[in-house]
């Protein structure tokens, strides 16, 4: 196998689950060193021992700009540069309708889902600066571009990701640094049944009964029909972070088997 990110270095943040988890294991299969950051302590570290020598966990919470800081810091002074950053980190947030949204709600979200992704670039792109160049890449959503998925704050939210992805990318591009996001769809993971702090507090029966009902019913929410696995984004991920993407930024890569074109009514 080509190994399409030999000698590279990684952070990618919500690394301990998920989406995260799925592009950290890509990662390291080819050939990079990955620091993954994230809240929940016993599974990163677990995964950060089962890829071995290439991976690094650092606790982190992303709505605090100095721990994503230090993320950034701790991949530099363990594997001595950056070259990819992948903002992941999210979960659902402010389900609440437009009337009722609280300011609590408002706050958390846009600090969760449009901070971490503004900071995160913003600590990164001086570790890239150095390095000569990079590729940044956030998780965004179809939610930025179709209404009935997920509440109106997260599709705001993703929306303005998508957006502040075009505009650093252009203020960036000069320094050989790229900024891309991936919109992904029906993608099969815990966040759709509580979030992985949720999936931490069942048992692995529980988790495979719920993912398989999951499962079924992201199934029908493409046209394909088949629900999206977090490797899916993965991959998407990979792309635009190795050399076959090199001439690809300011870009939103919707990896979402078609369900974007689906009338929204009936779906």
């Amino acid at each position: 196998m080509t190994k399409r990110l030999q000698d590279k270095v990684a952070v990618i943040t919500g690394g301990t689950s998920g989406i995260g988890k799925g592009t950290a294991e890509l990662f390291v299969s080819h050939g990079c060193q990955v620091v993954i950051a994230g809240r929940s302590v016993d599974k990163g570290q677990a995964i950060a021992d089962q890829l071995g020598d290439n991976c690094l966990y650092v606790e982190a919470d992303v709505v605090d700009e100095q721990q994503i800081k230090r993320v950034m810091d701790n991949a530099v002074e363990r594997f001595g540069k950056l070259d990819i950053l992948f903002n992941n980190a999210g979960a659902a947030v402010g389900r609440s309708g437009v009337e009722t949204i609280t300011q609590d709600e408002f706050s958390h979200g846009l600090q969760l889902l449009l901070g971490s992704v503004v900071f995160g670039i913003k600590h990164a792109a001086v570790h890239m600066k150095a390095a000569g160049g990079g590729s940044i890449i956030n998780n965004s959503s179809i939610a930025a571009h179709r209404y009935r998925q997920e509440g109106p704050l997260y599709s705001a939210s993703k929306a303005a990701v998508s957006h502040y992805t075009r505009m650093a990318g252009v203020d960036l591009g000069p320094f050989n640094i790229r900024v891309n996001s991936v919109a992904p769809g029906a993608i099969a993971t815990p966040i759709f049944y509580g979030g992985s702090e949720r999936a931490n507090s069942l048992t692995d029966e529980e988790n495979a009964t719920k993912m398989a009902k999951l499962e079924a019913n992201l199934a029908k929410a493409t046209p394909m029909p088949t629900s999206g696995y977090p490797l899916d984004i993965a991959e998407a991920v990979l792309f635009l972070a190795s050399d076959e993407g090199r001439f690809v930024n300011c870009h939103d890569l919707v990896v979402d088997g078609g369900r974007i074109a689906m009338f929204h009514e009936d779906s």
